[in-house]
């Protein structure tokens, strides 16, 4: 599939090697809202998200979502519980229309995770993840609305425009009317403008001085 070839942790894999992974891979598509696996469910597979937006979250007592993350293509997603064999600790669902590809993780741990470089980009997208973890941790315990908002903005301007207001509201743990609220105030500091129906980042340093 073309798609692996366009992946980092496969683009160092010669003609023979390719072939045989090949052999254990599956491409499968999703609408939009479908459910990719739900937490405590057992992996089977690795995950490589190769088109649209997946969330990926835990539900609580109260039965509302916590969200963890958007991934974009082209992302693994949730290698940590194939390679330790344990339970998918949250869920995840389709935001969009998309489409995967499942790696046998069997065969590919025999034929594949001895060569060092797979092996490296696999650490790396471990490091990544945990990463992630800790910018879900600093802004839903951390910070405020207004200082969540701008580290948000800070670090993820390049898909500012691709997410809807519910979906960050979301992923920031706000009504979207404190999250209204909070854009404005970003707003009558000159850091942020209104672009349409999307926003304009018009002052990044700012932003960086209101949760650092």
């Amino acid at each position: 599939m073309k798609e692996l070839r366009n992946y980092k942790l496969f683009k160092h894999l010669d003609d023979e090697k390719f072939k045989l992974l090949s052999q254990f891979i599956q491409k499968k598509h999703y609408p939009k809202g479908s459910i990719l696996f739900y937490e405590k469910d057992m992996p089977t597979s690795l995950i490589l998200l190769t088109k649209g937006t997946l969330k990926v979250y835990k539900t609580d007592l109260k039965n509302n979502e916590v969200i963890m993350h958007f991934f974009e293509p082209i992302a693994m997603v949730a290698e940590m519980v194939v390679l330790e064999d344990i339970p998918y600790p949250a869920s995840a669902s389709f935001e969009t229309d998309g489409t995967i590809i499942e790696i046998d993780f069997e065969k590919f741990k025999n034929g594949f995770l001895s060569d060092k470089d797979i092996a490296l980009e696999m650490f790396k997208s471990l490091s990544k993840k945990i990463i992630y973890l800790e910018n879900v941790i600093t802004l839903n315990v951390v910070l405020d609305s207004v200082p969540r908002l701008a580290k948000f903005l800070y670090e993820h301007d390049s898909s500012l425009n691709t997410l809807k207001n519910y979906q960050l509201a979301e992923y920031l743990h706000m009504t979207p009317e404190t999250l209204s609220r909070t854009f404005k105030k970003l707003f009558v500091l000159d850091l942020v403008s209104k672009d349409g129906a999307g926003y304009k980042i018009k002052n990044k340093e700012g932003l960086k001085v209101l949760f650092e």
